[in-house]
């Protein structure tokens, strides 16, 4: 999260009275209030998660044979064209 950025956002959980005194304990530990600590640990996950869709790391042997397939002459697949010109099932 960006300093600089003014919170205009509100997220609302509910959740059970021993979750929510967990939380309390765990924030105060941390020196934080709910409201920051959750904050904190829910940027971080959510880098986390998002993070294999952005980075990957590759060996020299791995990234050659990557930029390999990458490099090759693009191959007409009439049965993939197919499928991906069909209306998806969630459409």
């Amino acid at each position: 999260m960006h300093i600089a950025e003014t919170r205009s956002e509100r997220i609302e959980v509910k959740t059970t009275p021993s979750v929510k005194a967990l939380l309390r304990r765990a924030a105060s530990s941390a020196h934080m209030n709910v409201t920051e600590f959750l904050l904190d640990a829910g940027i971080k996950a959510a880098e986390d998660t998002l993070a294999d869709r952005r980075v990957f790391r590759l060996d020299d042997r791995r990234w050659k044979e990557f930029q390999h397939v990458l490099d090759r002459p693009v191959v007409n697949k009439p049965r993939l064209a197919g499928l991906l010109s069909e209306k998806s099932v969630l459409e």
